[in-house]
């Protein structure tokens, strides 16, 4: 590739040379006699190279195009990001051939209708069909065009279905962190950005019930395949994008602005290993807004996997409660018996005529149950 490169930087070069001489050609039969033999054997020259031009540049861009094939993204993972691709196919091929059409007749004017002994150029004041043609073909073309992405990104956008499987990703300089409605329902609980601490790093609100089996993750996502997923998108600082190159998921996360995505992931991280021959494959969601220095390190794993799988997988999980009981101290009184299955056993054991009088002042898991009592 490095050869190819430099090749043509020396045929570029080249032809720049040769359009400086040939430019200072111009300028110095401008500034006496003209000799008709010299403007017709140099009208030749330039003409020929038109057509040289137009067709080595027609052949590398086409080379191009064939070499860089290789490093495309493999087909689209989901319904919706296939349809995507197939709109982005179907526009780039309308505009490679008008690009092509008019620049072949541009160039091939040139050499056409170059300047020769005896000939005049003929008036041609106007051509209202012509003017009509080439206004509302275009015009027909380009409505078709944005029509039939209006409708692809009105059913992308639309409401996710009811048995969407939900989750939240929340971006943070510098990192992605997953909550999961751990198993009340597919509900997650409700979150206030003031309660954002060390231990509670999305800001769950443990005034809601739905919230007690919350957990998060923030090392990878597991999605189920062939099902809806909903995401729910926030930003705690600044701007943030979610990405999934593979899935043609992408979405801007909003400080104080939650944006949402839903999709539904067809081939599992298996199937894609199988597709790609890639035995390392992965799929990742990266952020594509530049949000300060650690930019680069905002990447986190996504498993796609079987319904069957990825259940099993959420029962092994604990809730970021049980993890953390230092966040009992704030579920209010009427709901502390519910919250108690979800504490850790040795949170629960202490006798019930105990007082916080009696605990020693060390916090953690202790001082978290005198707070739930």
């Amino acid at each position: 590739m490095v050869y190819i490169i430099a090749i043509l930087s020396v045929i570029f070069l080249g032809l720049a040379a040769m359009v400086v001489s040939r430019m200072g050609a111009v300028v110095k039969n401008a500034s006496g006699p003209s000799v008709e033999g010299q403007i017709g054997m140099s009208n030749r020259i330039n003409g020929a190279m038109f057509m040289i031009f137009f067709i080595v540049g027609l052949i590398g861009a086409v080379w191009s195009f064939m070499y860089a094939r290789q490093f495309f993204l493999p087909e689209a993972s989901s319904p919706h990001g296939r349809r995507t691709d197939n709109l982005f196919w179907i526009s780039m091929a309308m505009i490679t051939v008008a690009f092509v059409i008019t620049n072949a007749l541009l160039f091939y004017f040139a050499w056409k209708y170059q300047h020769k002994e005896g000939r005049k150029a003929a008036y041609y004041p106007e051509n209202h069909k012509l003017e009509l043609i080439w206004t509302i073909v275009p015009a027909v073309i380009m409505a078709v065009m944005v029509f039939t992405g209006w409708r692809a990104w009105r059913d992308i956008m639309a409401e996710a279905p009811a048995n969407a499987q939900v989750f939240e990703i929340v971006g943070k300089q510098f990192n992605w962190i997953v909550r999961y409605p751990g198993v009340d329902n597919n509900k997650l609980g409700s979150y206030n950005y003031k309660l954002i601490d060390n231990n509670n790093d999305t800001g769950i609100d443990y005034t809601d019930e739905a919230s007690f089996d919350d957990f998060t993750s923030t090392s990878e996502l597991h999605i189920p395949a062939n099902k809806p997923v909903l995401l729910r998108i926030r930003a705690r600082d600044v701007l943030h994008s979610v990405f999934i190159p593979h899935l043609r998921v992408k979405m801007d996360a909003v400080p104080g602005m939650p944006t949402r995505f839903w999709f539904i992931a067809d081939k599992t991280t298996d199937e894609m290993r199988n597709i790609t021959g890639n035995p390392d494959f992965g799929y990742e969601i990266a952020c594509t807004e530049v949000c300060g220095q650690g930019h680069f390190s905002m990447r986190i794993r996504l498993i796609v996997e079987d319904e069957a799988s990825w259940a099993a997988w959420c029962k092994q999980q604990k809730p970021l409660l049980t993890s953390t009981p230092e966040l009992a101290a704030r579920i209010p009184a009427n709901l502390k018996a519910k919250a108690a299955k979800y504490l850790p056993a040795d949170a629960t054991a202490a006798p019930a005529d105990s007082s916080t009088a009696s605990l020693p002042k060390t916090g953690g898991v202790t001082t978290a149950v005198a707070k739930l009592r």
